[in-house]
């Protein structure tokens, strides 16, 4: 048994050791990034925001999307239904706000998601002057300094996009929202330095409009259901480097149960094997492989004899592996508080390092849901991936 479990072992270990190098690359680029001057670069942008229903604090996010610290900027709210429960929002933080807006209400989609429908007919209102267009969810609620740092990143026209990405809190929490965190923790940290490695958060990216037009991006949304996954190809395809910027991140607040819990993950893996096979097989060998051999140690620690090879090696597998995934989380933890300074943030130091543990075991549940169906439902609607370009609707 020794000769099957070690080889699988060491790999763990390997990829813990890197995983935690991983860390403190991702710690030491926020300091590097944050440590930059604010730029000056404030070019005429058209931030795009789709809306459907009344997410938790809607109100607050569209007023912090309103209230960014940038001279010049126009806001494009988007709904599929002028009776859209988000149009009481959108209409009084307009009337409140000094920032030029407009609503606009997109058809219903008949092939593609209807976010990507929404966006397809948002970018056909913005200001012919705008020369960056900006994707901004309406259940983040963005930094004063969000949108400046956003454009800041794609002035250098040798840059595709510039992204940044969601972290979850909660002001009431309970586990399967602090679960939510932690999963979603560990996809925020895949971001760093390595522009090719990284790609576009569709809730916080921004493009210069000139790239927009020239790839176009806009018939190639066509028939599909996930905006970010193919803005992240096409740029790839065009040798373009996407840039990750700290100050994007963005605080996504509320709770969730435990079937919330995994309608979400399930949703971001199934669509993360039509879009993106090869990330996806990652994800399945890596929560396969963390899974399996912390099993066999613990069972090896609680079952074989003390002090023999086989029970030392699998000691030290379970306190190396569990270290090295503990203080990822914690170094993780420190960067994000660098630009997120809520309460709810400096709370999770001990549910962010405890849950870690248990998000691989997740994920492999999540890998395996995606194994066997390509439908998810999303903002009620059933949608069916037949592949990246086509999907099938269903409306409940």
């Amino acid at each position: 048994m020794i000769f099957i479990y070690l080889p699988f072992a060491a790999l763990l270990v390997y990829f813990s050791i890197k995983s935690f190098q991983g860390g403190l690359e991702y710690l030491e680029y926020f300091k590097q990034e944050l440590a930059k001057p604010v730029s000056d670069h404030t070019p005429l942008a058209t931030v795009i925001v789709p809306c459907k229903g009344l997410d938790e604090g809607l109100r607050e996010n569209l007023e912090a999307v309103m209230a960014q610290s940038y001279p010049l900027y126009e806001v494009v709210f988007v709904v599929d239904d002028a009776n859209d429960r988000a149009m009481g929002a959108i209409r009084e933080v307009a009337r409140e706000g000094a920032v030029s807006t407009k609503a606009i209400v997109a058809p219903l989609a008949v092939e593609s998601g209807q976010k990507v429908e929404n966006l397809r007919e948002a970018v056909l209102h913005a200001d012919e002057r705008s020369e960056v267009f900006v994707f901004v969810d309406s259940d983040v609620g963005p930094a004063k300094d969000w949108l400046r740092a956003l454009v800041a990143a794609v002035e250098d026209k040798s840059v595709g996009a510039a992204t940044g990405y969601r972290w979850f809190v909660a002001e009431e929490t309970d586990l399967a929202t602090e679960l939510r965190s932690a999963w979603n923790a560990s996809i925020a940290s895949a971001l760093g330095p390595d522009t090719g490695s990284n790609f576009c958060w569709g809730g916080s990216t921004a493009m210069r409009r000139e790239v927009f037009e020239r790839l176009d991006i806009r018939d190639k949304w066509r028939g599909t259901l996930s905006d970010d996954f193919v803005v992240t190809r096409i740029l790839k395809e065009a040798g373009l480097p996407i840039w990750f910027v700290p100050r994007a991140i963005v605080a996504s607040a509320g709770r969730c149960s435990a079937a919330g819990l995994f309608e979400f993950t399930n949703r971001q893996m199934k669509i993360t094997r039509v879009y993106a096979r090869d990330l996806w097989l990652k994800s399945f060998f890596g929560s396969g492989l963390f899974n399996l051999v912390m099993a066999a140690s613990i069972l090896i620690v609680a079952f074989s004899p003390i002090g023999k090879v086989l029970w030392v090696s699998g000691l030290f597998t379970l306190i190396c592996v569990a270290m090295l995934s503990i203080g990822k989380a914690w170094l993780r933890l420190r960067a994000i508080r660098l630009v997120l300074s809520f309460a709810a943030v400096e709370r999770q130091l001990a549910s962010q390092m405890i849950l870690t543990l248990f998000t691989p075991l997740i994920f492999l549940v999540n890998c395996f849901a995606a194994l066997f169906s390509a439908t998810i439902t999303w903002r009620g609607t059933e949608y069916t991936m037949i592949s990246s370009s086509v999907t099938k609707l269903r409306r409940h």
